[in-house]
């Protein structure tokens, strides 16, 4: 938004455009919960941590799935919170199912649904294949697009069932009665398997670009895939707007897909905001109960957190060390305490 856009808006807009009273709501809303437990707390530096984190983006770590999904902000940190704490899965190779990228999600979300996981490998391996394995690479663009503009995508796959729908109940062919025996009908000769036509798809779904109040791709990004082809199908269009670098620069929280596992892993300070309700991490299969044990892929949330258990590690090798030494002093002692008896006694 340049400046001269955001003053002629009014503050009324301006405040519904960019959440703002969704986050002062929130925020007054976990300090006076906070205070139940700590009536000490400092108000004004609750408030500090609590915008720091928000300004930072990780505000949405062990959040419930209400606020995670409540505004745009909060649905790119999200994505982009995932790929801090997991993307050593993607350095070293590793392809996972849905249900364990699901529950890795519910360690940084414990009531994430499993529903948008499930479209987000549909994008990618299509309705006969959701048993597949996934790379970290392809299951996080195709994520991002995926829950940011999950609503869009909900109108957008509304329409093209409505074009496939027209597209198999064509009008009778009329036929000319002075025409000749040789005369042909022309008729569309595409099967709707082939998907619907690009332009006529793009007219349907540009409207939505400027009359919704969700998050929509630029329509100079749709233009670029749907410009491109003559035909297009749904899955073809989503998986299009997951590869799109464009859309990803909108978006703009996750890096260039060349450079997704490149640099040093930035460390992750926990905000001090807590869940408003204890929920237990739901399951791919419905069982609450196991759903931390089973199908969690063991990596580490944060490289602070890697540090630490290798701090561990050090420190208990260090303390292994002193106590065998110990040992054997104490074992040299004892033997040579029992050398001096014997020596005493002949």
């Amino acid at each position: 938004m340049t400046t001269e856009d955001r003053f002629s808006m009014s503050a009324e807009k301006y405040l519904a455009k960019h959440n703002i009273l969704v986050y002062l709501e929130d925020s007054v809303a976990q300090l006076l919960e906070h205070r139940e437990e700590n009536p000490k707390t400092n108000a004004v530096k609750f408030f500090s941590e609590y915008f720091n984190s928000l300004r930072d983006g990780n505000h949405t770590m062990f959040r419930e799935y209400n606020f995670v999904q409540a505004t745009p902000h909060n649905r790119a940190s999200f994505v982009r919170l995932f790929w801090k704490c997991y993307r050593q899965i993607g350095k070293k190779g590793d392809l996972l199912s849905i249900q364990e990228y699901h529950s890795l999600i519910s360690l940084l979300c414990p009531d994430f649904p499993f529903e948008p996981v499930q479209k987000t490998a549909r994008i990618i391996l299509l309705d006969d294949a959701l048993d597949c394995l996934i790379s970290f690479a392809d299951f996080i663009y195709a994520f991002q697009v995926q829950f940011y503009y999950d609503e869009f995508m909900e109108k957008c796959h509304e329409i093209y069932l409505s074009l496939m729908q027209t597209q198999r109940s064509p009008r009778d062919p009329v036929v000319v009665p002075s025409g000749t025996e040789d005369t042909k009908v022309h008729q569309n000769s595409h099967h709707p398997s082939d998907g619907v036509d690009a332009m006529q798809y793009f007219r349907a779904v540009y409207p939505l670009c400027d009359r919704s109040t969700f998050s929509t791709p630029p329509g100079n990004c749709l233009k670029e895939i749907l410009f491109n082809v003559p035909r297009v199908s749904f899955y073809g269009f989503l998986m299009a707007l997951a590869k799109s670098e464009s859309i990803n620069d909108h978006i703009g929280k996750l890096p260039p897909k060349a450079e997704l596992l490149e640099g040093a892993d930035s460390e992750l300070t926990s905000p001090t905001i807590r869940m408003k309700t204890k929920t237990r991490p739901v399951s791919a299969t419905g069982n609450s109960k196991h759903s931390s044990s089973q199908n969690v892929y063991t990596t580490q949330t944060s490289s602070s957190s890697l540090s630490s258990h290798s701090n561990k590690g050090k420190n208990s090798q260090i303390n292994t060390r002193k106590t065998k030494k110990r040992k054997d002093s104490s074992e040299e002692s004892s033997s040579d305490s029992d050398s001096d008896s014997s020596d005493d006694t002949n």
